[in-house]
């Protein structure tokens, strides 16, 4: 794959940077030959990872930092979403469909991640914090102008 662009953000972990986020990085995917649709679940997927930053890793202390490395290549783009901090135990029971560690949440972060973003992983160490990647390729049709 080939670097086209990128850029990096850090922000405070506040609910009101969602928004921020989602905002910046739509209008940085329209670079590329993104879908209506595309966009809409880049936009959901980057929500949930923010989110669970906030309210899991930083258990809502909104004086950390939330840093965002968002890459344009040849092929779509990379999301990578770390924070530093408290960590996740279990992944594997972390990705379960309706586990939540707050039970006022619903659980379902991490599976709209995986069904929004064509490749996901979790990368995350007790007390050490948690980096979300998410690559999202150009629709293909989109990318070939004979259709």
């Amino acid at each position: 794959m080939k670097l086209i662009n990128q850029f990096k953000l850090q922000f405070k972990s506040i609910a009101e940077n969602v928004a921020f986020a989602r905002v910046t990085v739509a209008a940085f995917a329209s670079q590329l030959d993104y879908t209506l649709n595309d966009l809409e679940e880049i936009k959901v997927a980057l929500s949930e990872a923010i989110t669970n930053a906030i309210v899991h890793g930083y258990e809502n202390d909104h004086q950390q930092i939330i840093e965002l490395t968002v890459s344009l290549t040849d092929a779509g783009m990379e999301i990578r979403v770390e924070d530093k901090g408290k960590g996740i135990e279990d992944i594997a029971r972390a990705m379960e469909p309706t586990y939540s560690t707050d039970p006022e949440r619903m659980g379902l972060g991490f599976v709209f991640m995986q069904s929004f973003m064509d490749e996901f992983q979790v990368d995350s160490a007790p007390g050490k914090g948690t980096t979300v990647v998410m690559f999202k390729k150009v629709n293909s049709a989109a990318a070939n102008p004979e259709h």
